[in-house]
């Protein structure tokens, strides 16, 4: 499916993050574990930079910040957030096409929307090395990815009752066939990027039960929301979590 009626027509990625407590818990974890990588002055590839929701958070904190966002609505709207004081440089590019830099550039590497996208072996390992190419050597590359058997539990209990007995899955493997995004596991991942020499960093879980406890999370209190998220963030890398939860995240250092 065209990107462009995916984030024009389907989905508005600009509320995606911050229209309740357990959406926000996404990026409170992917931002507390880019920080925990950032070196002072450190350059930052926002790379499927969506409408800015890293970046701009990143360039308010001081670092330079380079952006690629292939959909131009997003861009657009990320351009628009923009102050004169941020260090920040917009593109309109895509994950598999990084010629524009050259190699060792960046100290950490974003890939918070590619592999959303990228619907073949050979188009992810092609973003995968570009995204690595233009990091330094010690450089941390993230790899955002989205669940296939997260996705297969909401779909079946929340959003799609014809859901277990559609075509919109293989049913001898559990496989969610990839429309609109595309669906792995942690085991493809980490099998992936093994078979491409890169070593794990770090893996990890996103958002955790924040989809599926969505209504539940979103009635706390402020106090206890920040409890649930003090779990969450003792539970995100424990290997047993990482199947349950919508997002995850693969970093790999160069």
């Amino acid at each position: 499916m065209d990107l462009d009626y995916i984030y024009n027509e389907l989905f508005d990625e600009d509320k995606r993050l911050h229209r309740s407590k357990a959406s926000s818990i996404e990026f409170l974890t992917n931002s507390k574990y880019i920080k925990d990588c950032l070196i002072p002055r450190a350059k930052i590839l926002d790379i499927g930079a969506g409408t800015g929701a890293y970046s701009i958070y990143f360039a308010q904190l001081g670092y330079d910040v380079t952006s690629v966002e292939p959909v131009k609505k997003n861009l657009d709207c990320l351009k628009a957030k923009v102050k004169d004081s941020y260090l920040l440089k917009p593109y309109l590019g895509n994950a598999l096409d990084l010629s524009m830099f050259a190699d060792g550039v960046f100290d950490v590497v974003l890939n918070m929307g590619p592999l959303y996208h990228l619907k073949t072996e050979e188009e992810r390992i092609k973003a995968i090395r570009e995204a690595v190419r233009v990091c330094k050597k010690g450089g941390k590359i993230f790899f955002a990815y989205i669940s296939n058997d997260m996705v297969f539990v909401t779909e079946s209990l929340f959003y799609n009752p014809r859901f277990l007995r559609s075509g919109e899955y293989y049913h001898q493997t559990f496989k969610v066939k990839d429309e609109p995004f595309t669906f792995l596991t942690p085991a493809y991942i980490s099998e992936l990027m093994i078979r491409l020499g890169y070593q794990e960093y770090k893996h990890f879980a996103s958002d955790g039960l924040g989809e599926l406890l969505e209504e539940r999370i979103n009635a706390l209190s402020d106090e206890d929301f920040n409890e649930w998220l003090r779990f969450h963030f003792y539970t995100c890398e424990k290997k047993e979590m990482l199947g349950a939860s919508h997002h995850l995240m693969y970093v790999i250092e160069k």
